[in-house]
């Protein structure tokens, strides 16, 4: 039962962002789910502005993510990065700017449409060391030791089994290698009403879990010199709380010790003594 919910999951995500992957930013921003359509707080909530980053293409930013990954990511000229969930290409082109034409960017999504889009970006750009590939990242299609760095941007929070992601990542990464990934996590329990929404769950927050579990998976998959570079709360307006909570737990939700954040997280794979 647990793996036929989770391929339900799976399923709706990657139905609901083949429709964010037709429409522009401006029609994903006008709701916090882009095509899901669950609500219509300003987009601004959970994105970060990308205007002033070397690298950003504003026709591969869809507004999707909660962070700017990329930004605290240390990448160097040369280095070959992976972008997990990587839409139209926004943050793997970020990436490029910073490994430079000596470097190498793996863009992996789940949908098909989003790579049909990040590839004709890249075509356009005249890209050659950019590819995007389909795949699931808790499958990541790639050899192990092959990563010098691996972003990700508002997605991990989509994926059922996230120790198996970040299992992944380790698998990928080469020892001494890191990762930086914007995310949301929650602190202290989210309601019921807000966790059975599969609209909020395939765009949303409902997908989140807790910070203190989130960092202890990172741990538990071999990671080490794990730091929260950046936290950043997201205040969901009330009228949309209001739609599956009762006043009382939504005034626990906005005052209490529930809370939803952004966060990046940057971790190490620890490198092979000689």
């Amino acid at each position: 039962m647990k793996n036929e919910t989770q391929e339900q999951l799976k399923k709706e995500v990657m139905e609901k962002y083949g429709k964010i992957a037709d429409q522009s930013r401006e029609a994903n921003a006008a709701s916090c789910c882009g095509a899901t359509g669950c609500c219509t707080v300003d987009g601004a909530l959970m994105a970060d502005d990308y205007a002033n980053i070397e690298g950003y293409v504003a026709d591969a930013d869809l507004g999707l993510g909660c962070g700017l990954p990329t930004e605290f990511a240390q990448i160097r000229e040369g280095d070959t990065v992976v972008d997990l969930g990587s839409g139209a290409g926004n943050d793997a082109f970020v990436a490029r700017a910073f490994a430079g034409e000596s470097g190498k960017v793996i863009g992996i999504d789940f949908t098909e449409k989003m790579i049909v889009r990040a590839r004709a970006n890249a075509e356009k750009l005249g890209y050659s060391n950019v590819e995007f590939l389909q795949g699931d990242i808790e499958h990541i299609p790639l050899d192990g030791d092959v990563a010098d760095v691996v972003v990700s941007n508002c997605v991990l929070n989509l994926v059922p089994d996230k120790a198996k992601a970040f299992g992944e990542i380790f698998r990928i990464l080469k020892n001494g290698a890191h990762f930086s990934v914007s995310d949301i996590v929650l602190t202290g329990e989210l309601p019921e009403g807000l966790r059975q929404s599969a609209e909020m769950y395939a765009g949303c927050v409902s997908g989140a879990i807790l910070k203190s579990e989130y960092l202890a998976l990172i741990a538990r998959a071999g990671f080490q010199n794990i730091v929260v570079q950046k936290q950043k709360k997201i205040d969901l307006p009330a009228e949309l709380l209001q739609d599956y909570l009762t006043t009382d737990q939504v005034n626990d939700f906005k005052n209490g010790a529930t809370g939803i954040f952004s966060i990046t997280v940057y971790a190490e794979k620890q490198a092979l003594k000689n």
